[in-house]
């Protein structure tokens, strides 16, 4: 099953109220709203693209480490999902995903790691619960995810509704703001220029992992 397929499938349940679900349908308009709503900003065309150059960055991972962009791509080409944390159902079934991706991406020398703006504790319950081998790095307050362009403020309803749902933002993320980066994936070469981006301002909608591996091969091929 592919991955789209599976977050159509769980998105069916989740909106349909099934156990364990159980929300109101008035909560699903919202959610509605607040995605047709960031679609019609225009935001995701001011997110970097293909041809673009990565963004330096120094980011800490969950034990603590500090990891930079420049490391990252000393040795491989580097594959980077946007996450938006642990509470997110949709973010942790794109991780798997990729997990099970992981040993494609390896055939082509490449490093994974996922940005987040939770902390590093749930980080690391991120990286548990989706036994996942690759890091999570920490980004405070979205500033790498500002500096790809896709950092966003969510409107003041759907705050109130992720305060309802008990989905607090700021106790995630260690951070009293409420922004969030829309879902990404970018494939950059070691040269630091992206050779594949994909950004959705609706979080229901992902890339298949497959999608990547005609860049990582165009990456490959350069560094040969």
């Amino acid at each position: 099953m592919t991955l789209q397929s599976r977050l159509d499938a769980f998105k069916a349940d989740f909106e349909a109220g099934k156990t364990p679900y159980n929300v109101p349908y008035s909560v699903i308009e919202t959610m509605h709203r607040a995605t047709a709503e960031l679609i019609a900003s225009g935001a995701a065309q001011h997110a970097l693209k293909a041809g673009d150059s990565l963004p330096a960055f120094m980011l800490s991972d969950p034990d603590g480490t500090t990891v930079s962009s420049a490391d990252l791509l000393a040795h491989s080409p580097l594959v980077i999902s946007f996450y938006r944390g642990v509470w997110c159902p949709y973010c942790n079934m794109e991780l798997q995903a990729l997990q099970e991706a992981l040993p494609q991406f390896e055939e082509f020398g490449a490093k994974l790691v996922a940005i987040s703006p939770q902390n590093p504790a749930n980080s690391r319950k991120s990286v548990r619960q989706n036994n996942l081998t690759f890091p999570i790095l920490s980004d405070p307050r979205n500033h790498v995810a500002a500096a790809f362009g896709l950092r966003f403020e969510m409107p003041d309803y759907l705050i109130e509704l992720y305060k309802s749902l008990k989905n607090d933002l700021p106790a995630f993320n260690g951070d009293p703001s409420w922004t969030l980066p829309m879902p990404a994936r970018y494939v950059v070469g070691q040269d630091g220029v992206i050779l594949y981006a994909e950004v959705n301002p609706d979080y229901t909608r992902r890339p298949e992992p497959e999608d990547m591996l005609p860049a990582l091969r165009r990456a490959t091929s350069q560094v040969a």
